[in-house]
């Protein structure tokens, strides 16, 4: 007679604190999880970008809750909102302080493409200066795209081979 606790039955104490993964799958789990963003807040799409971080939208519920103002301490930057030539440098020079791995998330019709300014003060595009990881459209986009866009940059860092994104930075 076999009873509950006999030993053909699953012992949790030998196989239940074993975990088996390939380190790149590891590495990319933690980074997925625990992105610090950098809100590069230059224009009106900064108000979205707060709205995020409230309880309504709740940014925390995906790993990216501590809003860091420091780019030694954040990987991944958003850059919400107008990038004027005289702020350019200056995006740039933030970007090259962050640690690698770093991404970066143009939020807004402005940081995308320059929106609806084509004049001589507005650059064209973050990506001028700064390669983009994900583009958010919109003008403001809502907070939902925001989550879309972060949900689509930790896809792509779960899948990216966690030794060549230092090795390229």
């Amino acid at each position: 007679m076999v009873t509950a606790n006999s030993e053909l039955g699953y012992n949790s104490k030998v196989e239940g604190g074993v975990i088996v993964s390939r380190a790149d799958a590891a590495i990319n789990w933690i980074r997925t999880n625990s992105m610090w963003p950098m809100p590069m807040g230059l224009a009106c799409c900064a108000i979205e970008l707060m709205a995020v971080g409230g309880a309504r939208f709740d940014i925390a519920r995906f790993g990216a809750e501590v809003m860091r103002f420091s780019p030694r301490q954040s990987d991944c930057m958003i850059v919400a909102g107008t990038v004027t030539y005289k702020m350019a440098p200056q995006v740039r020079r933030i970007y090259d302080q962050m640690a690698a791995p770093k991404w970066v998330i143009a939020m807004g019709a402005c940081a995308s493409s320059g929106g609806m300014y084509r004049s001589y003060a507005t650059l064209q595009g973050v990506d001028r200066i700064v390669p983009v990881d994900v583009y958010v459209s919109g003008c403001p986009p809502r907070p939902e795209a925001l989550l879309d866009a972060l949900m689509k940059l930790q896809n792509k860092v779960r899948s990216e081979p966690s030794a060549s994104r230092l090795m390229s930075a």
